[in-house]
Order: C-alpha cells, then sequence, then structure tokens
C-alpha cells in the first residue's frame, strides 16, 4: 500500500490513525477557527495526526434557499487563515473543474464528492493538481469498482491517493456500512478513510430536522471501521450541532469528540500491532 503525505502527516501502511474533523460548512471565520482551535487541543493531547475539514461550499443542498456556505474565495479566505495560524492542514470539497486551481493553492487535500465521483473531467482536473486526492466512494458504487476511480487519478500522474467509505445504498433513504468496504478498497493499494458522520444520515429529511439523522450509532460504527483497519477517521463536529447550518443531525457534539477518539485510538493501536506481528 502506498503512504500518502499531507504536510508531515503520514496517513496509510503502518501509520497510526488520522483525524479528519471539522463543521459540515463554513459558517463564519469565528465558529471554523474556534472550531478547528478546540479539535487541535484534542488531537494533541492524544496523539492523533488532524487535518481540518470544512466546507467552502455545498452544492447537494436539498432546497434552493438551504445555506450553502459562503462560496470559493471567502471560504478559502478561512481556511487558510486556520492553516496559516494554527499550522494544521486543511481539506474542502471542489464541485467542478472551475473551482480545481483556486482551491489547490489553498487545500492540502482536495476532495471529491461521493455524488461527483464517477465525474471523469472533474476527477482528471483534480489529479492533474498533483495535490492529495480524497475520493468519496458514492454511494452507489460498489468498493472494487473504485478501482476506475483509482485508474483515472493515476493516468494523470497522481498517485496521493484517499478512498473515503461513507455508506452504500440501502432502499432508498437509508445507508448501510459494509464492513468488507474497508480492506476490499485497501487492497487498491491506498489509504481508506472512514466518513462515519456521513453513514447515519437519513435522506429524504432536511438534515436540520432531527430525524434527518442517528447521531447515536456514531461511536458503534466509528469503533467498527477503526477495527476494519481504516487509516482516517472522518468526523463532522460542531460545538452546537442543533444551530447549524448544515447535517445539524447527524454531525457529533465537540464536547463528546474526545471521549470517542480515545477509545479509537486504543483499537487502533490494537489493530495496527496485530498487522505488524
Amino acid at each position: 500500500m502506498k503512504t500518502v503525505q499531507v504536510q508531515n502527516i503520514k496517513i496509510g501502511c503502518d501509520n497510526p490513525l488520522v483525524l479528519i474533523a471539522g463543521p459540515c460548512v463554513i459558517e463564519s471565520g469565528e465558529i471554523a477557527l474556534e472550531t478547528a482551535r478546540r479539535i487541535v487541543e484534542i488531537a494533541e493531547s492524544l496523539g492523533i495526526p488532524f487535518i481540518y475539514k470544512s466546507s467552502y461550499k455545498k452544492d447537494n443542498r436539498s432546497r434552493a434557499d438551504a445555506y450553502a456556505g459562503p462560496g470559493v474565495e471567502e471560504g478559502l479566505r478561512i481556511l487558510q487563515k486556520i492553516k496559516t495560524e494554527l499550522r494544521v492542514p486543511v481539506l474542502s470539497d471542489v464541485h467542478c473543474q472551475t473551482e480545481v486551481d483556486r482551491a489547490a493553492e489553498v487545500l492540502d487535500i482536495l476532495q471529491i464528492p461521493a455524488y461527483l465521483s464517477q465525474q471523469t473531467g472533474l476527477t482528471l482536473k483534480v489529479g492533474m493538481t498533483g495535490k492529495p486526492v480524497n475520493v468519496k466512494k458514492g454511494q452507489f458504487t460498489a468498493p472494487q469498482d473504485m478501482v476506475n476511480v483509482v485508474r483515472k487519478l493515476e493516468y494523470t500522474g497522481n498517485y496521493n491517493i484517499l478512498l473515503t467509505e461513507r455508506g452504500s445504498c440501502f432502499g432508498y433513504r437509508e445507508l448501510i456500512v459494509d464492513m468488507r468496504s474497508f480492506p476490499l478498497m485497501r487492497e487498491l493499494g491506498y489509504p481508506v478513510v472512514f466518513d462515519v458522520t456521513h453513514t447515519i444520515r437519513l435522506y429524504g429529511t432536511p438534515s436540520c430536522q432531527p430525524s434527518g439523522g442517528q447521531p447515536q450509532f456514531i461511536p458503534y460504527l466509528a469503533r467498527a471501521g477503526v477495527a476494519c483497519g481504516c487509516d482516517a477517521i472522518f468526523i463532522e463536529t460542531h460545538p452546537d450541532p442543533s444551530r447549524a447550518k448544515c447535517d445539524a443531525a447527524s454531525m457529533l457534539p465537540l464536547t463528546e469528540l474526545s471521549a470517542l477518539l480515545t477509545t479509537l485510538v486504543d483499537i487502533d493501536r490494537i489493530v495496527r500491532k496485530g498487522c505488524s506481528t
């Protein structure tokens, strides 16, 4: 398996679990910076490498008037501030080819959303930046079929690839996590991320409503994913999810992050030790 390096963080192989976390969408510079600062403190106390994630634009909202973020320029300005002041790598989604070059000037990882994971033009454009790329597996895609996305990125000469499990369609509106997905995607030769908070969304219901997610299952799925050998855990977290402007029903309260990560780090150590013996 290839190791993907993001600044001084190494992801994959025998390297320890990495945390990718932050609010779903950038709501304001103040909330973004304060949340990032608190996560940095938690991550440093546990010795877990941390990459900050928050979207400058959410383009898959259920309503035309739903909050979609501050946009490319303001969002990247905020992410640059976090990157500079806190000295952490930053990640955000890119949605179309015209965003990619500008986003690559700031982002340490460019993320291709699940709904866009089959878009060849976008994938090639992102790959040509040479930056690390995180591709979310579409809910409609078998883990083995992510080989097609991998080959597109490799075609551009980019081998800095992360593959993210975020659940598979289970009927029309629910997702289920097939734990076989982790070893199956790792067999493609690249590190695998587990986006646990999106797997408990209940689609068809606005994410701002309590019925839009089942966050009580986040700890169970996170523990199972780490036990199955994921290389990074992706957790959307917020100081007050009930007031969040996006994915309010599925984000983990920031106050619960430390306890969950403590357990995940312990599980990861056991898994890595078992793999090395």
